[in-house]
């Protein structure tokens, strides 16, 4: 993530003096809800995977997990980048190309060798 929208993030909470409101049990309570404000998006509709119409929300409420996982990592003296790669490490482990490509299956049940 660019350093400067974390420091644009961070100086927006730290001009209304919020980071004392901000302990990792509030912060990961407001990302779940946030996230749930996300999947309300798509909650009811028909086409539940076409997304064009809309766009405007989906980017609002994406902002909002993204900005509260940016106050999260803050309190918890994380460093995004760092975390992320890690778990790219870790995923691209439990999911190698030559058994996961193409499939949905969750590492526990992939098979040997490239699904068609």
């Amino acid at each position: 993530m660019n350093q400067e929208t974390i420091n644009q993030v961070l100086h927006f909470r730290d001009e209304r003096n919020w980071k004392q409101f901000h302990n990792p049990k509030d912060l990961a309570i407001s990302i779940s809800l946030e996230a749930a404000e996300l999947l309300e998006v798509f909650q009811w509709s028909a086409e539940d995977v076409r997304c064009e119409d809309k766009m405007d929300k989906i980017r609002e409420e994406l902002a909002d997990v993204l900005n509260y996982c940016i106050l999260m990592a803050d309190a918890c003296g994380l460093d995004m980048d760092e975390i992320i790669r890690e778990k790219v490490k870790k995923n691209a482990e439990k999911y190698p190309v030559e058994k996961a490509y193409g499939s949905k299956e969750k590492y526990t049940e992939l098979k040997n060798g490239i699904i068609d």
